[in-house]
């Protein structure tokens, strides 16, 4: 890629824009050139990015009937998609199991032989499945899941780490037509007990224990602990990961190891109607009941196969490594149901970024061949800290692409992985969606030319906006980010919820979908992700976005990451806090404050500048690395933090 730089955007009065990136990344002609998308243009005749972007808004249905003419359907679809706002249909009466080209196709075609997952412990114990062994060990376990009475549409909770029996176990329930709803294994057991009740699952699944930074977790004695609340709950079904002498409950208690000896490796995969339920994926409960979010087998299985291969450009040769928990919904589309659609080798890592030191994801990079990378900027920034010495030990010349995924990147954090992870050659993309998208909505392709910090455009038939709070749409400052279209892997309803699917998502603006997040787009029409819309700051009448002041404090060269919050002010309503990280070495942390501030005040201007600045070690995060912001909010304005049962480091209060 090599770099070009262009003017900056226009303030506007509905939400300040501080930040002006100018630097511009092109991709090379040879990633052009061999990129999926350019022969796929190639061979509808499509001359450049904007030309593919009009054509597929203008005709969405020819898009998408096109991509999910590349699946197996048991029964073609009659129909591409009945849209009546907020409710949506895609490949109507089509039937269809995303297991079937998950994964039946591939065992039993030439790619049965290939890898389709390469597993590696924290510890550094290795495990690989080709496509047949995986396909054998998802019909076992399919099998056991039909013998206790789990039948077409029942739901099966899941509460495991990143270990291969997870995807195993999420690949037998679509192989018979039941419902997954995995919860992310950094949870404690009481969400594993809220979403079973809710869904009022008959089977749950876990483990023995694991390890976390060298940390044993028993979680099966965790879930003990909750059984007696979930009266639904028949049967337990418990792997033996780490070989504990546990507690096992006669008659309701079942070994994974033992359930599967006798059972047949075939198992025949359900004829699904496109819009049957594929899994609930609950978001978390931090501001009430969790919302359980419903995907279906069809539109989903489209969607983000269609993005995978498009944005990330996944070739039969590549090794994959999307670098997230399973727990989460890029876990479902891009570790499981993806990479597997596409008949790809993917990486699947049990244990933590940094252990036992910063150099882990590089050497298994270098060991795996990998060639597309894809991780959250909270984890960049976290390597950042460390500095660059530690990639620099190993080669990463295997790398051809990277991605991002999760929240929004800083400019300096794209800069830094893009030249230190990539050689200065990969390009980045930047990806925005959500739990209820499913699927890549905001992103780059490998043609796109790249503005650090910016996801770029809409995918190909979707159509994004920024709205002022009157609906009007505007350009230059920050608004609601929305979409006004409909796109296959759209989540259908919120379980048993469909009052509050409405009212949480399309009742802003009528038939819209409001994302909950804000953003701003240039003149060029690039979108730049500016944070959820409960993290703007009021400074003296002026709607700043914490995204771009905790941005700005990162560029200095000394800070790893940074989290600002708002604390409430008399005369300016509210005052800027700033808790900051420094890299390693950066010396002594004296008057670092009042360096904060001036730096501040000369990247993005005096109105953004902190009022206050505090250096701290670490800062409060989840299991999943996002910073917890209301933990911080609340430290700042004296209040109780609340439950910080989610947190991954609650010694990290104390610094605050």
């Amino acid at each position: 890629m090599y770099l070009i730089r262009v003017e900056g955007d226009k303030m506007s009065k509905d939400l300040d824009t501080l930040l002006r990136e100018k630097r511009i990344f092109k991709p090379s002609s040879d990633v052009v050139k061999s990129s999926n998308i350019h022969k796929w243009m190639e061979k509808h005749e499509i001359n450049d990015y904007d030309e593919l972007l009009q054509k597929a808004l203008d005709n969405p249905d020819w898009f998408w009937d096109e991509l999910a003419g590349e699946l197996e359907w048991f029964k073609q679809y009659k129909k591409t998609k009945k849209w009546n706002p907020p409710y949506a249909e895609w490949f109507l009466d089509g039937k269809f199991n995303i297991v079937y080209n998950a994964l039946d196709k591939h065992a039993k075609g030439p790619e049965k032989d290939k890898l389709a997952y390469i597993w590696e412990g924290e510890s550094g114990e290795v495990r690989e499945l080709t496509y047949l062994d995986l396909y054998r060990e998802v019909n076992r376990f399919a099998n056991v899941l039909k013998k206790l009475g789990v039948r077409k549409g029942d739901t099966v909770s899941i509460y495991l780490p990143m270990i291969l029996e997870l995807p195993i176990a999420m690949l037998a329930c679509a192989k018979i037509g039941a419902v997954h709803s995995v919860v992310f294994s950094g949870f404690w057991a009481k969400a594993f007990q809220e979403r079973i009740n809710d869904a009022k699952s008959k089977v749950a699944i876990t483990v023995d224990g694991f390890r976390r930074r060298g940390k044993l977790i028993e979680l099966k004695e965790n879930v003990d602990n909750i059984l007696d609340k979930t009266p639904t709950i028949e049967k337990l079904i418990v792997v033996r990961h780490e070989g504990l002498n546990i507690n096992m409950q006669e008659g309701k208690d079942i070994w994974w190891h033992e359930a599967i000896t006798e059972m047949e490796t075939e198992c025949k995969t359900e004829e699904m109607d496109s819009e049957d339920p594929l899994f609930i994926l609950y978001t978390s409960g931090t501001t009430g009941k969790p919302k359980g979010v419903v995907h279906v087998h069809g539109g989903y299985a489209v969607g983000i196969y269609t993005t995978l291969k498009f944005v990330f450009d996944l070739k039969e040769d590549d090794v994959w490594w999307c670098a997230a928990d399973i727990g989460w919904v890029t876990g479902h589309s891009y570790i499981v149901y993806g990479p597997l659609l596409l008949g790809v080798t993917s990486i699947l890592y049990e244990g933590t970024p940094d252990y036992p030191d910063p150099g882990r994801l590089w050497k298994m990079i270098e060991n795996y061949g990998v060639t597309v990378f894809y991780t959250a900027p909270t984890t960049i920034r976290m390597f950042m800290k460390f500095g660059e010495k530690w990639p620099q030990k190993y080669n990463l010349d295997s790398l051809r692409l990277l991605g991002t995924v999760g929240e929004p990147i800083n400019p300096e954090a794209w800069i830094w992985y893009h030249q230190h992870i990539g050689g200065g050659r990969c390009p980045v993309m930047d990806t925005w969606w959500q739990t209820e998208t499913g699927m890549h909505i905001i992103t780059p392709l490998p043609i796109s030319e790249l503005k650090p910090g910016s996801a770029v455009k809409p995918f190909p038939t979707v159509e994004a906006d920024v709205l002022d709070d009157a609906g009007k749409s505007i350009t230059g400052g920050g608004g609601h980010l929305v979409i006004k279209s409909t796109w296959p892997s759209m989540f259908r309803t919120l379980y048993k919820d469909p009052e509050r699917y409405v009212e949480s998502y399309w009742s802003r603006f009528p038939n819209i979908y409001l994302s909950g997040d804000v953003a701003r787009r240039d003149d060029e029409g690039y979108f730049w992700i500016q944070g959820r819309e409960d993290d703007v700051l009021n400074v003296a009448g002026h709607r700043i976005s914490t995204a771009e002041v905790e941005s700005a404090i990162v560029s200095h060269k000394s800070v790893a990451e940074a989290a600002v919050v708002g604390k409430p002010h008399d005369i300016k309503g509210e005052e800027i806090c700033a808790f900051v990280i420094l890299k390693e070495g950066s010396g002594s942390t004296e008057d670092f404050e009042d360096i904060i501030k001036y730096h501040v005040r000369k990247e993005i201007g005096p109105i953004a500048s902190p009022a206050h600045v505090k250096i701290v070690k670490d800062l409060p995060k989840t299991r999943s690395g996002k910073i917890m912001r209301r933990v911080i909010k609340a430290k700042v304005k004296g209040e109780p933090v609340g439950d910080t049962s989610t947190l991954a480091n609650p010694e990290a209060v104390e610094y605050l």
